[in-house]
């Protein structure tokens, strides 16, 4: 975990690792899904997930093909939480509703889609 509140800003300062992280605030979830959701390219959302998880914020669980991605400590949601609340930005990640299912956008993750579950993401 990371020891100095500087180098925590820093990492959170990326809009695409706060929608990541948006993304995992009630669930686990795998690359695909936050591809589907996010419109970012798949390598991009690797190369911010690494980053998440060398700083130890995320980590990464692996079930037969897929890997799915949770956050290590829901705390975290506090500090992002005060963030938005002090620069008066609520939004979470454009669209997202973690309520729904995901029927709109093409996601093939066992999650949206459980016809797919041995499917690799």
């Amino acid at each position: 975990m990371i020891d100095d509140p500087a180098k925590l800003f820093k990492i959170l300062m990326h809009p695409a690792r706060l929608s990541i992280l948006d993304i995992l605030r009630h669930s686990e979830h795998c690359v695909c899904h936050m591809e589907s959701h996010l419109g970012y390219r798949q390598a991009y959302i690797s190369q911010q997930l690494m980053v998440l998880r060398e700083a130890g914020l995320v980590e990464d669980r692996k079930d037969g093909l897929n890997v799915f991605y949770h956050v290590t400590d829901p705390t975290l949601y506090e500090v992002i939480d005060s963030a938005r609340k002090l620069t008066q930005t609520h939004e979470q990640v454009r669209g997202y509703d973690p309520n729904r299912r995901v029927k709109a956008v093409s996601c093939p993750c066992p999650n949206c889609n459980p016809a797919t579950k041995n499917i690799s993401c």
